[in-house]
């Protein structure tokens, strides 16, 4: 409940204040969404699969963002960020491919 209340807040709150990103952190904003959503995917897929844990979700969460934008960043100090974006992009989204379909067919049981 208070992660639901938690995230109806930041929703609310990032509509009321419209917050620009630096021109020098845009590059890893989506990056940043992916890694989200696919720690979000695997989170609901432990859940549904019951096992769940709060702690590996957060070091999940964290972990993926921050591997992604070193990711990233290496790719822009080596000239080659586009790239390395898009193979963070294309991995991370395989992975959130796979968990949405094993929550489909633990829901559906198709």
């Amino acid at each position: 409940m208070i992660a639901v209340l938690g995230l109806l807040v930041g929703v609310i709150g990032g509509l009321v204040l419209q917050p620009t990103v630096p021109p020098s952190l845009q590059p890893y904003l989506p990056i940043a969404v992916v890694a989200a959503l696919d720690a979000l995917f695997g989170g609901l897929r432990a859940l549904l699969d019951g096992i769940f844990d709060d702690r590996v979700f957060v070091v999940s969460f964290l972990s993926n963002a921050v591997v992604a934008a070193l990711i990233v960043f290496l790719g822009d100090q080596l000239g080659v960020g586009t790239q390395l974006s898009t193979a963070v992009v294309v991995v991370l989204g395989i992975r959130i491919f796979s968990n949405a379909a094993a929550i489909r067919r633990h829901l559906f049981k198709a």
